[in-house]
């Protein structure tokens, strides 16, 4: 039975967490400063928490083994199963002929590459955020945006940071949902109070798009629809998670948003949309110029080549299906009670051998973490699986154009697959030897100044792990803890840990490299990297000072129980 000591190195909490940080320094150093590719860097950082978590922490090099084995198979199921087949589904619409009549669909609505940048990014990634999640909005947005001409690198950084918005209520709200489990919170006065804290950066994403699409002429000149847009989804976000619908927020908040893009865009023309274009796509010609295919090194690339589509209301449908099936099936088995219980039934339960049972929490508990949850059939997954196969039989395509379509994408994702699969044992390495709870608890440890710093925990959780549900599983209880010695409002702070991580996403390794895998820059997530840290920094440090002042002069801003 192992148990992990929070100040293993000399009883000290911060020399402690100064070592079991390190990890953590070397994804940031590789990725950030040495460029390193992405699974070079993961497995370092990988073998770097097994040397802390064997010398510091004592944990039997058994367990480390069986720890990372378990957080190895999460990262290959489900994490690059809801990837893999996320692309597959787009690639299957590029060899059945249908790429250039949904590239003329969006063209309809608006052919300025700005307001596209809103419209897939903002408002239709959040809706696959809310189904989804776990990646799959990255996946598919970002081919989404390559298929209108985007350049790669630019699709990357606008999905990574619209991706922001959506994440605390994503996948029906399971963060939220964890957190109010964990802590005995009601969920619903959690999901309450976050939605007195995301609404603010929502709001002002969409102006960041256009920023990273063109810069201080398209924020001059498509100010108001990205602010209106921006608006709307804040404000829907507010009004559903605390009068609605905690589970329902970002659908209704997505299609509140993209509602409000398509009637603004009937009275009001944005200009300089063709000058955008324009310029992108030159800078599209020099990117291929210098990288003539790089869909070689993996991921889901379309030409930027456009041709003249005359659409009929049969193409419109066609172009549109996959997308509108993925809506449907995802609505349909999260949002019927009891086609979400029989999918949960079908989930396998395993007691990870020779790890479970034998790993406590610090306070001597025996840990749930060491049971895998097998989603053979309810994973997002294994229903994109299931869309993609009735998209190719309603597109008529030969079962061998399908399988090789498939075949050819596991083999350019492999480093992609490594990739997530090291971060994730990284993370599992990490959370169950004692190391990250080492630095919460560090950080916890500031008295009524914590306010201030709990969302660096939740954002702290969500870059190594991926995943904001993660994150609250590792720091729910700990930011309620610490709250109550400080004599603050412990909802406030589990609240602020889920809105932490929604910032932290994006800096993630596994959303680095499921980012650079649809868009075709895999082996160049570093350049991702420093591309968006600065956003996740900046909206990380307005954050803390919302939530600090929440637990003071605005609190009047939290709702009461």
């Amino acid at each position: 039975m192992y148990t992990p000591d929070l100040a293993p190195l000399a009883d000290s909490l911060t020399l402690s967490s100064l070592v079991a940080i390190l990890p953590l320094l070397t994804i940031f150093l590789t990725l950030g400063a040495l460029r390193w590719k992405a699974h070079w860097a993961g497995l370092t950082a990988l073998g770097v928490a097994i040397l802390v978590a064997v010398l510091v922490y004592q944990m039997p090099v058994g367990l480390v083994g069986l720890s990372a084995t378990q957080g190895f198979t999460f990262g290959l199921f489900p994490i690059m199963w809801i990837v893999l087949n996320a692309i597959w589904l787009y690639e299957l619409t590029v060899r059945a002929g249908r790429f250039e009549d949904l590239r003329a669909v969006i063209d309809a609505i608006s052919d300025d590459p700005r307001v596209q940048a809103i419209i897939i990014a903002f408002c239709f990634g959040g809706l696959l955020e809310a189904l989804a999640g776990f990646g799959a909005p990255v996946a598919i947005t970002g081919v989404m945006l390559m298929a209108i001409g985007f350049t790669a690198m630019r699709a990357a950084t606008v999905v990574l940071i619209a991706n922001t918005a959506p994440v605390a209520f994503g996948a029906i709200a399971i963060p939220i949902i964890t957190a109010g489990n964990l802590t005995g919170i009601d969920y619903q006065h959690i999901g309450a109070i976050v939605g007195h804290q995301t609404p603010f950066l929502a709001a002002l994403v969409p102006l960041f798009l256009i920023f990273l699409v063109d810069g201080r002429r398209g924020l001059r000149q498509l100010w108001p629809l990205a602010l209106v847009v921006g608006v709307v989804f804040a404000v829907s976000q507010y009004v559903s998670s605390n009068f609605l619908s905690v589970e329902l927020t970002d659908i209704v908040a997505s299609l509140m948003g993209l509602a409000a893009a398509v009637l603004m865009l009937q009275v009001w023309k944005p200009v300089g949309g063709h000058d955008a274009l324009e310029n992108m796509t030159h800078e599209r010609e020099r990117e291929q110029a210098e990288d003539p295919d790089p869909s070689a090194a993996g991921g889901a690339l379309a030409t930027a080549t456009r041709t003249q589509v005359q659409l009929t209301p049969g193409k419109v449908f066609m172009a549109l299906f996959p997308y509108l099936l993925v809506i449907l099936i995802f609505s349909a088995s999260k949002l019927v009670p009891p086609l979400t219980a029989w999918l949960a039934s079908t989930d396998v339960k395993i007691h990870w051998p020779g790890l479970d049972g034998n790993v406590t929490n610090a306070a001597g508990e025996v840990t749930s973490s060491t049971v895998y949850t097998f989603q053979w059939l309810s994973s997002p997954g294994t229903l994109l699986l299931l869309t993609g196969v009735i998209v190719a039989i309603v597109y008529r395509m030969k079962i061998a154009d399908a399988v090789d379509v498939y075949v050819t994408n596991l083999v350019k994702m492999r480093w992609s697959i490594l990739t997530v699969a090291s971060v994730l044992a990284l993370a599992y390495v990490m959370n169950q030897s004692g190391q990250t709870i080492t630095i919460g608890t560090w950080i916890a440890g500031t008295g009524a100044a914590f306010a201030f710093l709990s969302p660096i925990l939740g954002w702290l959780g969500t870059a190594v792990t991926g995943s904001d549900t993660s994150a609250n599983a590792l720091f729910a209880t700990l930011q309620q803890t610490a709250a109550e010695e400080a004599g603050l409002d412990p909802a406030l702070l589990v609240a602020a840990n889920t809105s932490g991580g929604v910032v932290g996403k994006m800096i993630s390794p596994q959303n680095l490299t499921i980012a650079a895998t649809a868009v075709g820059l895999v082996g160049k997530e570093s350049l991702i990297f420093r591309k968006v840290i600065w956003w996740s920094l900046g909206m990380l440090v307005a954050l803390c000072l919302l939530v600090g002042l929440q637990s003071s002069v605005l609190s009047w801003m939290i709702p009461v129980q």
